[in-house]
């Protein structure tokens, strides 16, 4: 869990956080070596204890301290992206996955087909703004962020991004995360879903071993089908073992590169943004 990780400092277009800005934050992250017991089999397990994490010096309690402390900071500042997305009648996807599953072509090839809807994108890496750029090239609005040592976006780098963004009403925002199925799955950042992307290469195990991800999220999309029968991929065991985590999630077979199940998908977002508009106005 993030709570050891050492992450906290975030850099948007240029705005460094956590050297002493109006947007300055810092996580009192706990340091050290993990504990781990032996099973059965000799294999080595972490994270045991009620905190799901150990670290030398540390109690569990004080552990579970400082994970209620950043998870209750960051949801305040989600919750307050959340109302500006609400007053705007706008609809944010949080966009989470391994690296390598495609998520940045799935996104190029998303804006090309909304067309003229207004749209916005945060880009979030550790370094280089190379997926903004990929972006900004379909015409799109983009704000990366970089992390530097952090595996995930949170609320405040998002809030502060989103300041940036003067998004228009009725806005579809794309917040690609950071590649990561493990701290992104705990940090809501404001937005009205978390859809996981799986690349089919991946193996049809993945949401077995990253349930957390899979659980939190809406939708999964199954991306690269197209490769499918090349690499012996199985895709009713993907869905199958997705549902066995999550039960109530939907799941769209995709592939960006031949076009294959994108009008499903923009399907998907135009009935969400619609959903969310008329519950808005009841």
């Amino acid at each position: 869990m993030c709570t050891v990780c050492g992450c906290g400092t975030a850099t948007v277009e240029g705005h460094k956080h956590g050297e002493g800005d109006a947007h300055s934050y810092s996580h009192d992250h706990a340091h050290g070596h993990h504990h781990h017991h032996h099973g059965p089999n000799g294999d080595l397990h972490f994270g045991t204890g009620a905190a799901g994490t150990a670290v030398a010096g540390v109690s569990q309690s004080r552990l579970l301290e400082i994970e209620t402390d950043i998870l209750s900071k960051n949801d305040a500042y989600a919750d307050g992206n959340r109302r500006v997305l609400r007053a705007l009648g706008g609809y944010a996807v949080n966009l989470v996955s391994s690296p390598g599953s495609g998520k940045t072509t799935l996104l190029c090839k998303t804006i090309e087909m909304l067309g003229e809807h207004p749209l916005a994108v945060i880009e979030g890496d550790q370094q280089t703004s190379n997926d903004a750029d990929r972006i900004r090239a379909t015409g799109a609005k983009a704000i990366q962020v970089n992390t530097g040592k952090g595996c995930h976006l949170d609320g405040h780098m998002v809030g502060h991004a989103m300041d940036h963004l003067d998004l228009p009403r009725g806005a579809l925002l794309f917040i690609e995360n950071v590649g990561n199925l493990v701290c992104p799955a705990a940090f809501d950042l404001g937005e009205d879903a978390k859809v996981a992307i799986l690349s089919v290469t991946e193996g049809e195990d993945k949401p077995l071993k990253y349930p957390d991800m899979f659980t939190a999220a809406r939708l999964a999309i199954l991306n690269k089908v197209d490769l499918a029968p090349h690499c012996d991929a199985d895709l009713d065991a993907y869905e199958a073992n997705l549902r066995r985590i999550n039960p109530q999630i939907e799941v769209l077979r995709v592939s960006a590169r031949t076009g294959e199940g994108m009008a499903d998908w923009l399907d998907w977002l135009r009935a969400q943004l619609a959903a969310k508009a008329g519950g808005a106005a009841a």
